[in-house]
């Protein structure tokens, strides 16, 4: 009997997490892709960098976003295939240039341009946003909620107008 509830209380504690860093530019780092809309035929263009400052190390996301040839994104995409339960939401610490910008998730088996998305705006000083994903929606059916446990990668958008994009991204985390 003491097996099987020390069994369980480890399955139980591997799967319900608190709160998991994923990304701070130290200890934790995240695998990151980046691209824009020209994957699809769009003119966008954007780039990445990890930069320095006295406050620290941060990532940026930064470029012009067009909505010409039926485009209108970039976006940097970590590959993080979670697999807990219990999970309330993303939180982010960021900053940028006053504008709205996405997180964007997707799990298993969905196709390249469906995700689930949260907007937040990333103000010119360094806060912190919780993103419950009880606020995210479904890109094919707004009312469609966020249910999986399975998240496959997380990424933040410059999406749908066109604008210069800057977010800086000094932490992602799950809680």
């Amino acid at each position: 009997m003491l097996i099987r509830v020390i069994s369980f209380l480890l399955l139980f504690c591997s799967l319900n997490i608190s709160s998991q860093v994923l990304e701070d530019l130290k200890d934790n780092r995240a695998d990151w892709d980046c691209f824009s809309d020209q994957v699809m035929g769009g003119v966008s263009e954007g780039s990445a960098s990890v930069v320095s400052q006295e406050d620290g190390n941060f990532f940026r996301l930064q470029g012009d976003v067009s909505t010409e040839n039926n485009g209108g994104f970039i976006q940097c995409r970590a590959n993080v295939n979670l697999k807990t339960k219990g999970l309330n939401g993303i939180r982010i610490k960021v900053k940028g240039n006053g504008d709205e910008y996405y997180v964007h998730l997707r799990v298993p088996r969905m196709l390249p341009w469906n995700y689930y998305s949260a907007k937040f705006y990333a103000s010119e000083e360094w806060q912190t946003i919780d993103l419950p994903l009880s606020s995210f929606e479904y890109s094919r059916n707004p009312s469609k909620k966020f249910k999986s446990s399975k998240i496959s990668t997380i990424g933040i958008v410059a999406y749908g107008k066109d604008f210069y994009a800057e977010v800086d991204l000094a932490q992602l985390e799950i809680y």
